[in-house]
């Protein structure tokens, strides 16, 4: 059994910088373009290229935090001494599908436009200029943070469920850990497990493998090592007190997160537009399938159109990561479908 080693817990510490920074710049690059935003009419400016910049802001995070997912852990494997471990043709995790596109399956600019929204609901409610637009700036760095560690812990999910050297992940906290994530300290979740995360949560997984199985932390010991007065900040005043007294800190911290569905295959699922337009990755991929199977050439221009070629409709919601691992029965079919829907290739 390998042993964890200074090398280990340099490559995790090295990867949790790696997300820190690419939420650390993508915030600061949306608070600057925030402030440019016109307070006189904020759709106006919003609509005038503002709103394109924070979406290609958050679009870049997104894929720098999703591009050191797979390097981050064929590392870790090949620190246990053993070989990254992949089916024909579904080996590399494509970053790019975990960018452009929010964790729950909407468009970026939906949802980077509602702390416009916000403000101007504020504005309407009374509130001052300064103290809406604080609120607004506020509202838009979570989501920033949100969808940017959103990406990276789904790129890393989806490198360890195809590498199949990996037996699960530990998760991770880092010293600011919220009460919710406390209790989650140290446990250990199998390969195929999704992450359960909150919003700006900055947690990520240790990848687990035969020769590692990770090291167990009781959430108690995070509690007993902080101050009383950060007991009382993360866990509320009430919280931390029946804690101390002996109540069950997994009772006392309800974590969950919310989700956006749809009806399909017969039942609710997650699914995302990112891919899905013509010019989209996901779309083509749809497109070339159907011509193999059917032999029929599908229009690609108006020119097509015009001699007669027909148009494709993709009509095949593509699943979000956590709702492929939410349905999938064996780690082999979660791969073929992981590739299936434009994650790996």
């Amino acid at each position: 059994m390998a042993v964890v080693t200074q090398a280990h817990a340099a490559i995790v510490d090295a990867y949790g910088r790696s997300q820190q920074r690419a939420v650390i710049q993508t915030t600061v690059t949306m608070e600057r373009l925030w402030k440019r935003l016109a307070a006189a009419d904020l759709s106006a400016s919003w609509l005038q290229g503002l709103g394109a910049a924070m979406v290609r802001a958050v679009s870049a995070g997104q894929l720098v935090a999703a591009s050191t997912g797979q390097p981050y852990i064929e590392a870790m494997v090949r620190m246990d001494g053993l070989s990254n471990d992949y089916l024909e043709q579904a080996a590399r995790v494509d970053a790019r599908s975990f960018s452009g596109v929010a964790a729950d399956g909407r468009t970026l600019d939906s949802l980077l436009y509602l702390p416009v929204i916000r403000t101007k609901t504020l504005i309407g409610g009374g509130l001052t200029l300064q103290e809406a637009m604080l609120s607004g700036q506020a509202q838009l760095l979570r989501m920033a943070t949100s969808e940017v560690a959103d990406a990276g812990r789904g790129a890393a999910g989806v490198a360890m469920v195809a590498n199949r050297s990996v037996t699960g992940y530990v998760r991770q906290v880092r010293a600011g850990a919220c009460a919710r994530c406390a209790i989650l300290a140290g446990r250990w979740y199998r390969w195929n497990a999704d992450f359960q995360r909150h919003k700006r949560c900055q947690c990520y997984g240790v990848p687990a493998t035969e020769a590692r199985p990770g090291r167990h932390t009781n959430p108690m010991s995070f509690f007993n090592g902080l101050s009383r007065a950060e007991q009382d900040r993360r866990f509320t005043i009430g919280g931390a007190e029946a804690i101390r007294n002996g109540a069950d800190i997994y009772k006392v911290v309800n974590a969950g997160r919310s989700t956006m569905t749809l009806d399909a295959y017969g039942k609710k699922v997650v699914s995302t537009l990112e891919g899905t337009t013509r010019r989209g990755e996901f779309y083509q991929q749809m497109r070339r399938e159907a011509e193999q199977k059917t032999g029929q050439r599908f229009a690609r221009t108006g020119a097509d159109v015009e001699q007669g070629l027909p148009r494709f409709h993709l009509k095949t919601p593509r699943l979000t990561p956590g709702e492929i691992l939410r349905l999938s029965e064996d780690r082999d079919e979660l791969i073929r479908m992981l590739k299936r829907f434009g994650y790996l290739s």
